[in-house]
Formats: C-alpha cells, sequence, structure tokens
C-alpha cells in the first residue's frame, strides 16, 4: 500500500513558531506591509538564494525583478509569513537528487518541503495514478515530473493549474505549457552505455537500432518499458514512427535484449560486465563513469543509420534519428490547498542557480534556460541532433502504447 501524506496542521498556539507565540492574535499584515517584509528579506538576506545566485547570471537584474515579484505577489494574495510553512510535493526524480535542493529552499525561505518519492520500477506513472485517483481531494501542491509525458496526460485530464511563472517565461517555448500548466528544465538524455573492456572504440554501438540486432542477442539490456524514461521513450517512437513500425520495433527489441527493471539496473549491468551495452539515462551512466567503472557513454543516431534501421524499415533514412531528450517538468495542481507556497517552489526550481546546480551536481542534467551558463559535464563536444520529437502526440497516444507494452513485456525479464 502505498503511503498517503497528509498535509500537517499546525495550532496557531501550539508554540510551533515561537516567534509569534507571544503574538496570539498577530495582525494581518497589509498588502503594503507584505512588500516591505519581501524587501526587508532582501535586504537581510542579501547573500541567499534571491539575490546571490541570481547576480550570477547574465540577465541577473530581469531574474532578481522576477523573483521578487513573484514573492510580492506570493505574500499580497493574503498569506501571511508564518502560514507560509510547507508544500507537498510529489516527485519521480531520484531522491538523492532532489531532497538536498528541498532542504536548501526551506533554508532560504523557511518553507518546509513535504515530498513523496516514487520507486525506480514505477517511476513518473505511479505518482501520476496517484493524482489522477486523488483529483477531487489533491494532497498534492506541486508536481515535479522526471520526463514530460506523464505530465501532459495529467493536463489533457484538467488537473493542472495555470501559472504565468515569471521565471519560466526565460524558457524554450517547446519546453514549456502556452497556457502555464506546466514547465519543462534540466533534461536527460537517453543513451547507449557500453563497458569498454568487453566491447573495442571502433566496434561500440552507435544506435537504439543496435538493440534489435542479432549479434548483440542476450548482450544488451533495456529498463522494462512501463514507466519512467523508457516509457516516454516509447511513447516517443511511437509518435514519431507511428504504430506499426514502433510496434515492430519493440517486439524485436523484447526478442533481442535481457529486459531488467530499471535504467538503474541496466547502467550497473553493463558495468559489471553482464552487458555489453545498454539504453539508459545520462544521470545513471555517469554515475557509473566517476565511480571508476570501464564504461563509456555514446550519444545514439548521429549519423545516418546503417543496416539496422534498413531491416526494420526496409530502405534506409537519409537523415540520422538523433537523441531523445527528456526534460524534467513541473506543475501545480489544480485545487492545491498550498498554492501560494507551490508557486515559490516551482520559481525556486526553474531558477538558473537550482539548474546549474542539477548540471553540476551528480545527475549531470543538461540546463534548458539560456540565462544558465553552466554545461553538464556528460555533454558531448560536437552539437548535439536531437530526435525530433511530438510531446503532445506522445501523450495523446499514451493509453494505446502502455496497453501495447504491458501485453508484450509484462513478464519479460
Amino acid at each position: 500500500m502505498r503511503e498517503k501524506i497528509e498535509p500537517r496542521r499546525h495550532d496557531r498556539h501550539d508554540g510551533h513558531d515561537e516567534k509569534y507565540s507571544a503574538n496570539k492574535r498577530r495582525p494581518r499584515m497589509t498588502r503594503i506591509s507584505r512588500i516591505e517584509f519581501i524587501r526587508e528579506i532582501c535586504v537581510i538576506r542579501g547573500s541567499s538564494f534571491f539575490q546571490r545566485r541570481a547576480r550570477r547570471a547574465s540577465n541577473s537584474l530581469r531574474i532578481s525583478l522576477a523573483l521578487l515579484a513573484s514573492l510580492a505577489v506570493a505574500f499580497s494574495a493574503g498569506c501571511a509569513p508564518q502560514s507560509a510553512r510547507e508544500v507537498i510535493v510529489y516527485t519521480s526524480l531520484d531522491e538523492e537528487f532532489s531532497k538536498p535542493i528541498f532542504a536548501e529552499f526551506t533554508r532560504e525561505t523557511g518553507i518546509e518541503v513535504r515530498g513523496k518519492f516514487d520507486v525506480e520500477s514505477t517511476k513518473s506513472v505511479g505518482l501520476t495514478q496517484e493524482i489522477l485517483e486523488e483529483r477531487d481531494r489533491p494532497r498534492c501542491d506541486l508536481f515535479w515530473n522526471n520526463e514530460v509525458v506523464n505530465t501532459l496526460r495529467l493536463e489533457r485530464e484538467g488537473l493542472l493549474a495555470e501559472y504565468d511563472s515569471p521565471i519560466g517565461r526565460q524558457f524554450p517555448p517547446q519546453y514549456r505549457s502556452p497556457t502555464g500548466t506546466w514547465y519543462g528544465f534540466a533534461a536527460r538524455a537517453r543513451v547507449l552505455v557500453v563497458n569498454t573492456k568487453l566491447v573495442g572504440e571502433g566496434e561500440r554501438p552507435d544506435s537504439i537500432f543496435d538493440l534489435v540486432d542479432p549479434q548483440w542477442k542476450d548482450r544488451c539490456g533495456i529498463a522494462k518499458p512501463l514507466a519512467g524514461t523508457t516509457a516516454t521513450h516509447a511513447a516517443c517512437l511511437f509518435a514519431a514512427w507511428g504504430d506499426e513500425r514502433a510496434m515492430q520495433f519493440f517486439k524485436e527489441v523484447k526478442a533481442n535484449c535481457r529486459v531488467l527493471g530499471g535504467n538503474k539496473q541496466v547502467a550497473r549491468a553493463v558495468a559489471d560486465g553482464e552487458l555489453a551495452f545498454g539504453l539508459t539515462d545520462t544521470d545513471d551512466a555517469i554515475i557509473e563513469i566517476e565511480a571508476g567503472m570501464p564504461v563509456a557513454i555514446v550519444f545514439p543516431d548521429q549519423q545516418p543509420a546503417g543496416g539496422g534501421e534498413e531491416a526494420l524499415s526496409g530502405k534506409p533514412r537519409e537523415e540520422a534519428l538523433g537523441t531523445l531528450m527528456i526534460p524534467n517538468t513541473l506543475a501545480i495542481i489544480r485545487g492545491a490547498e498550498r498554492r501560494t507556497e507551490a508557486e515559490l517552489l516551482l520559481d525556486y526550481l526553474l531558477s538558473p542557480a537550482v539548474e546549474g546546480r542539477l548540471a553540476g551536481g551528480p545527475s549531470a542534467q543538461f540546463p534548458l534556460n539560456p540565462a544558465v551558463k553552466e554545461r553538464s559535464r556528460v555533454a558531448p563536444t560536437e552539437p548535439l541532433r536531437e530526435i525530433k520529437v511530438d510531446f503532445e502526440t506522445a501523450a495523446a497516444k499514451w493509453d494505446d502504447v502502455a496497453r501495447f507494452l504491458r501485453e508484450e513485456f509484462a513478464t519479460a525479464e
């Protein structure tokens, strides 16, 4: 049974905040006094995130003003400072990557983040299903999804609230909703991780079509495509290729590959020499590289495909398929009880400081905001060719794709 998070209920007389315990009937702040309060924070905490990080970006003034405006609107909406204490976040990004960022937000704002984290085998899909089931009484305030298709599924169900984020406007249009229901940031690439002891440099696979090449039978691996970024990858291929071709590809994948429980398991199996190569995410691959394991990352389909794709489609393609980039996404749930706190956290997570931290941190994610100067250390030296995919179409196809994949891979090992 999944853990259910209920919001904490603070009694104003329970002594929870000693700072205000003596003023049991503290006067409500006026609009002007709230704005002055925010200005005080910016002065007193001059080295905090809201100024220190913004100054480091090339458009620092614009970012600082945007964050200040976001805070001003939040507090002027009727939320006194002592009541802004917590926000409930459902997140499918790995806990070791997201939890330190939540802790920093709490230190900077005083707002406690209560996170609900998914497990590897049900990444994004499990939390999406919970949000669907809780639609009449939402517990989640902010959804931090590690991919985009399931966020779009929630949008199609009318479960996401509109929010015009001052920081979100800086992101490329393809990575945010035109109505402000979701924002994409900090992407990961779908890559091949190769064991360098088992596969020579000149023999390394360089395409997802190598997953169906008979020479690699039972020596390559993929995560079960029922959840997380592997399921998103599948949905995107259905959107890009059409149903018939995509179904054929995944039937061949099942016959040729070892199917494991998740992307981490694929990366570890390659690192341990159990597999020659596998399909995974950059954040799982870089962990093995930096642990000193004999593996290398290959960004697939950067060159026009050869035999593998010819065998699948009957004719060679004129251009390379490209590597799939999958952004994290943020969305405020419609009817969220702690809407103000959710907006503050969303803006914080979209900030250049956090994207820079995710790029330089263990997950080595790819910043999407042009204001961020940091590069992911796994980024290739040459320009990366990305697969052309319509995420909206992938989300529209999700139910049929998921049904096919469950029937095909439910018992796969």
